[in-house]
C-alpha cells in the first residue's frame, strides 16, 4: 500500500511523512510514501518517493497517483498572505489542485482515505464566543474562501464515492522552525523563534488578540489519526476542527519570559500592521472541541508546551 502526501517537503509535510514511516500508536509503519511538492523531499529513506511538480498541473497530478495509493494527505496550498496578494494563484492551487487530485483518485480500484488539511479561516463574520463545528462558513479572506471551496469539493467527492474524505480544520501551528512563511499567522512563531535566536521581532497585532494554536507534534498526530479513523466514527459529518489552545501573543510572550528570561522577551516589540490585523481578527479564537476529543484527537496543555517543545527541538 502506498500513501501520498502533497506539500510533503514542507515543514508539516516532512513531519507527517516521518511519522507515517515510523508507525506507532497502533499504526503499522508505511511501506511506501509518495512525497509530492515543488521541491524534492528532504527525508533520506528508501521508502520515500519524491515527485517534483505543480499540484495545479492536472497531468502531473495524474502521474503521481499510483494505482496502489490507499491514503492521501493533501497539505499543499497557497497560504493566507500570498492568497491575498495573488488570488488567482490561490484558486489555481487551493481549488483546482484539489480537484485535480480528486480526479486522479477516481480511477483507483478503491476510494482512498483523503485527508484535507483545511483551516479555521473558513469561518468569519458574526461568530459566537466559542465556535461549533457546524457553524456556517463565511470566510473573510481569499485563503479562507479557497479552502472552503476545497472542503466542499472533497465532501462532494466523498458523497459520490470517489474518495473517503475527512476535512481537518487546522489551528495555527506554532512554534515553527526556519524562516517566516507567507501565512499572515507567521508572526505567531516569529515572536518566539526569533528572540530565542537573539534576533529582534515584532508583533503586528494587538497583544490581546485571541489565536487558535496547536503544536507541531499534536497537529501531526491528529493528521495521522484522521488518516486511520474508521469512517463510521464521523457519521455523516466529515469535517472537524482539530483541537487547539486559545492563546494570545501576550500569553506566548509570558511563556517566552518564563522559559528564556526577561531579556529575551524584551527583544519583541509591538508594530501594528493594519492589513494583518484586519485579517487575523476575522479568524475565530475559540472552538468547541467536544466532538474532536470524542473522536480521539489530542490537544496541548498550555502555552509553555508550545514554547518548550520548540526549545527542545533546538537541542
Amino acid at each position: 500500500m502506498t500513501m501520498l502526501v502533497t506539500g510533503g517537503a514542507g515543514f508539516l509535510g516532512t513531519r507527517l511523512i516521518a511519522r507515517l514511516l515510523a508507525g506507532g500508536s497502533g499504526d503499522a509503519p508505511a511501506s511506501r510514501v509518495v512525497c509530492v511538492d515543488r521541491v524534492p523531499a528532504t527525508l533520506d529513506d528508501a521508502r520515500v518517493v519524491s515527485r517534483v511538480g505543480d499540484i495545479a498541473d492536472a497531468a502531473f497530478v495524474e502521474s503521481v497517483v499510483d494505482e496502489d495509493v490507499s491514503a492521501v494527505w493533501h497539505l499543499a496550498a497557497v497560504l493566507s498572505g500570498q492568497s491575498e496578494s495573488e488570488p488567482a494563484l490561490a484558486m489555481s492551487v487551493n481549488v483546482d489542485g484539489t480537484q485535480a487530485l480528486l480526479d486522479a483518485c477516481r480511477r483507483l480500484p478503491r476510494p482512498p482515505r483523503f485527508v484535507l488539511a483545511s483551516t479555521v479561516a473558513v469561518y468569519g463574520g458574526p461568530l459566537p464566543t466559542v465556535v461549533p463545528d457546524d457553524m456556517a462558513l463565511r470566510p473573510q479572506s481569499t485563503y479562507g474562501m479557497s479552502k472552503a471551496i476545497a472542503e466542499l469539493i472533497v465532501l462532494d467527492a466523498t458523497r459520490r464515492g470517489t474518495v473517503d474524505g475527512i476535512v481537518c480544520r487546522l489551528p495555527t501551528v506554532a512554534i515553527r522552525p526556519g524562516r517566516p512563511n507567507s501565512a499572515m499567522s507567521s508572526f505567531v512563531s516569529g515572536i518566539v523563534r526569533e528572540p530565542l535566536a537573539g534576533v529582534p521581532a515584532t508583533c503586528p497585532v494587538p497583544l490581546d488578540t485571541p489565536l487558535w494554536l496547536s503544536s507541531p507534534r499534536a497537529t501531526t498526530e491528529n493528521l495521522v489519526r484522521a488518516g486511520h479513523l474508521d469512517a463510521s466514527a464521523f457519521d455523516d459529518v466529515r469535517a472537524v476542527t482539530l483541537p487547539g489552545l486559545t492563546l494570545t501573543p501576550a500569553d506566548l510572550l509570558d511563556s517566552l519570559a518564563r522559559t528564556a528570561g526577561a531579556a529575551v522577551r524584551a527583544l519583541v516589540s509591538l508594530a501594528p500592521d493594519p492589513v494583518i490585523t484586519r485579517t487575523v481578527l476575522t479568524w475565530p479564537g475559540a472552538f468547541d472541541i467536544t466532538r474532536a476529543t470524542a473522536l480521539g484527537f489530542e490537544n496541548d496543555r498550555d502555552a509553555d508546551t508550545l514554547v518548550r517543545q520548540y526549545v527542545t527541538s533546538l537541542a
